[in-house]
């Protein structure tokens, strides 16, 4: 007889670039992060779809260069999570799921969840979950394949086998297929009995640990010593690095769901999407009579069956078809809708090249606030910085430059040496070379201000951090 398992611990990993939505998804700001298919960015829609009903509080396993902006994400929805883990480096997901899996009781059942999924059918994910949930505590290791609607090259497949005893629903599996070509899947499709793999995974803690533990120890035990090592950062566990890194790098796949005979598959119509290119976000977008999602300011004049999307300057299209034209502050891209996949060799290119446009955004987010560098000269760079209320910045200095602030908007607190000064609207004040300073916003509203900086090097890494509320170092 099946018994009723516990509250699911969802497990949302963060990690990966997204280089293929380049311009928008970067290293430093993958898509993860940012609102492409709603008005809430995709970790947010990921943490609300496993809240409530048969879920508990979330363990996020992330980036720590992403810490900071993934806990104020989910605080703004309202998600308190468990656990926020750190991964010193990346090892794929069966490492970061260990590390999750070594947190939570053995018996407790915890579900992966990639964060960068679209999924639209609430209802059809709610019950899928709960059939899930059954064969987890038959003692299952489940995935959940997404039932095809189209001969996809760019997942892999899972085969239905037997039906499992007592709970409707879930298959044994027979087999896993990688990324097959498109004469494969068009066979799979006309047969019946095969789904894609969506990469989201249910089971219980121990029951997976023990069976990478047989498939894969040395990934076992690396997140095992990771964990055990882990410290405490303000709301994070940083796992350590020396053990973390000793994991092989492998998928949750390969190490473990293609090998133990406990593999179960839940197939299911979700809307599911991994939103792993342009034309993603156009097939699932909502498309005018020409064919054409659009979205911020772009003008288009006899244009079908194209994604256009502006996120700062006028984007004007005329006479084109298939089309994905993306425009962000420092970049517009330009691709052939059939070619989006291809949008990563031209971030490969500009990482060979050196070019910052490969990983970094415009806009640099830290704890406090964002900056963004608007003007850059051999002795000279001009930022505008924004601190979000009640937050502040290090208490630093800089070895080799200067900086003159203007306040546009709201109140700042300024520590100088020995000085404390509140300073309002068009009001100014001047930081030498050495002195001791710190930026605080005391205000209800957020803090913007003009940073003009002047000096022989005007490098990030001319900081000496003296003082920090978020553990920088």
């Amino acid at each position: 007889m099946v018994t009723s398992p516990g509250p699911v611990v969802p497990v949302i990993l963060s990690g990966g670039a997204g280089t293929r939505l380049w311009p928008l998804s970067r290293e430093l700001y993958p898509k993860q992060l940012l609102a492409l298919a709603g008005p809430r960015t995709m970790i947010q829609d990921t943490a609300l779809r496993a809240t409530g009903g048969a879920f508990g509080a979330p363990v996020v396993v992330c980036n720590e260069e992403h810490r900071f902006i993934i806990a104020e994400q989910l605080r703004e929805v309202g998600v308190a999570p468990r656990a926020i883990l750190l991964e010193p480096v990346g090892r794929n997901t069966a490492a970061a799921a260990a590390a999750a899996a070594g947190l939570l009781g053995p018996d407790e059942t915890m579900m992966l969840l990639p964060s960068d999924h679209v999924v639209r059918e609430k209802a059809a994910f709610a019950a899928a979950v709960g059939t899930a949930r059954q064969a987890v505590a038959a003692g299952r290791i489940v995935t959940f394949g997404i039932e095809p609607e189209s001969p996809e090259t760019g997942y892999g497949y899972i085969r239905s086998g037997g039906a499992l005893a007592g709970v409707a629903g879930a298959f044994a599996v027979e087999r896993f297929v990688e990324k097959p070509d498109l004469e494969t899947a068009k066979g799979y499709l006309a047969e019946g009995g095969w789904a894609w793999n969506s990469g989201m995974y249910m089971f219980a803690a121990g029951a997976y640990l023990a069976e990478l533990a047989r498939h894969e120890p040395a990934i076992a035990e690396a997140a095992r010593a990771a964990l055990a090592a882990a410290a405490r950062d303000l709301d994070f566990v940083r796992l350590d690095r020396t053990a973390f890194a000793k994991a092989p790098s492998k998928s949750i796949d390969y190490a473990v769901a293609e090998r133990t005979t406990k593999s179960a598959v839940v197939p299911a119509r979700l809307g599911w999407s991994d939103v792993g290119a342009w034309n993603a976000l156009w097939e699932i977008g909502s498309r005018d009579a020409a064919g054409n999602v659009i979205l911020g300011d772009v003008v288009a004049d006899t244009v079908t069956n194209s994604y256009l999307r502006s996120e700062d300057r006028l984007v004007a299209a005329v006479g084109v078809d298939n089309l994905v034209i993306v425009a962000t502050k420092d970049v517009v891209m330009v691709a052939a809708k059939d070619r989006a996949q291809d949008v990563k060799k031209i971030v490969d290119r500009l990482k060979a090249e050196g070019r910052s446009e490969a990983s970094a955004q415009p806009v640099v987010y830290r704890p406090w606030g964002t900056y963004q560098t608007v003007d850059l000269g051999k002795r000279h760079q001009v930022k505008h910085i924004m601190v979000k209320p009640g937050a502040r910045i290090s208490l630093q200095k800089h070895a080799r430059r200067a900086e003159h602030w203007v306040v546009v908007s709201g109140t700042a607190k300024v520590t100088r040496d020995e000085d404390v000064l509140v300073l309002r609207e068009n009001m100014s004040v001047y930081i030498p070379v050495g002195c001791v300073h710190r930026l605080e916003n005391p205000g209800s509203e957020p803090l913007r201000i003009v940073e003009v900086q002047s000096g022989d090097y005007l490098g990030e890494d001319d900081i000496v951090r003296l003082e920090d509320s978020y553990g920088r170092k």
